[in-house]
């Protein structure tokens, strides 16, 4: 028997997912319902269009589209293909958002701190309409807890940031730019999705979750919510991203508690269930900060109203 790796495990990523603009033209005859049309909004022809079609179908191993004279239509696979090359072609162009302004003029800058779940669901978002407006401001962005952000503007290493703890902090100035709801979550196979009654907030307190670090704004209002109801226990496991947390949720390792924009998607796909929590407020303000006394001008300012739009 062979012992070389098979070549769908042994090639290179690059070679297994198509590329962006397969991927752009698939949801393109999503939208149409029609190859033609698909391929003039892409700006190529119809049988250039059919063809690359084609190679995609042979790449995946799946058909994507069922072709008759009436149109065009998804097939069941391609349904789901074309849910998962939205999000790729998303991230592409928040990835785009910031390397244009990273390649843009130097005179015009702008250095953004912003907390875990700030910088990762809503900031990209935020960036993308900052380049329309200002296509020649480079960016660079400084990602950690809340209690780092504060420690960057005040220490002149960022223009303007963004926490998600429950006050703005010490020496800064704020303003409430969006709403958040923390949740608790937990794998399917967990006995507390099986629940048919909210838990208890001093259950919650004493039981051993994986949490964010101290300082973050997750544990900042978690620590405040449950301390009069005796306060954490000792956490399961406590880990310095929203995305490790999420990972040790998603594979059983216990209990979570997370921002509920981190964990949207996996609640919809039934990898985490959220359980719910009587008795105990878990909303809190998104803030933009920046050093008190020093409103924000230029890039900065401008970044401040697209969060309010």
């Amino acid at each position: 028997m062979s012992s070389e790796p098979s070549s769908v495990s042994a090639a290179p990523l690059s070679h297994r997912v198509p590329d962006l603009g397969a991927l752009e033209l698939l949801l393109a005859v999503a939208r149409h319902g029609s190859l033609g049309r698909a391929a003039r909004e892409v700006g190529i022809t119809q049988p250039a269009a059919s063809s690359r079609i084609r190679s995609m179908e042979r790449q995946l191993g799946v058909a994507l589209v069922d072709r008759s004279p009436r149109g065009s239509r998804l097939t069941d696979a391609g349904a789901l293909v074309t849910d998962w090359a939205r999000r790729i072609v998303e991230a592409a162009e928040a990835f785009d958002a910031g390397a244009q302004a990273l390649r843009g003029r130097r005179d015009s800058r702008l250095r953004v701190a912003a907390s875990m779940t700030i910088a990762e669901y809503l900031l990209p978002g935020w960036l993308i309409a900052l380049r329309g407006q200002r296509p020649d401001t480079a960016v660079s962005l400084l990602a950690g807890n809340s209690a780092a952000v504060a420690a960057r503007l005040l220490g002149d290493e960022a223009d303007l940031g963004f926490v998600e703890g429950l006050a703005v902090p010490a020496g800064l100035d704020g303003a409430v730019v969006a709403h958040d709801r923390l949740a608790v979550v937990t794998a399917p196979s967990h006995p507390w999705a099986r629940r048919r009654a909210p838990l208890d907030p001093g259950e919650l307190a004493g039981t051993p979750l994986i949490l964010r670090e101290r300082g973050s704004g997750t544990r900042q209002v978690l620590d405040s919510a449950l301390a009069a109801h005796g306060g954490l226990a000792q956490p399961l496991l406590e880990l310095a991203s929203t995305t490790a947390v999420k990972a040790a949720a998603v594979s059983a390792a216990g209990p979570a508690v997370l921002s509920e924009l981190a964990v949207a998607e996996e609640l919809a796909s039934r990898r985490l269930v959220e359980v719910p929590v009587a008795g105990v407020e878990l909303r809190r303000d998104l803030r933009a900060v920046w050093p008190a006394g020093h409103r924000p001008t230029g890039p900065a300012r401008d970044l401040l109203s697209l969060t309010r739009g």
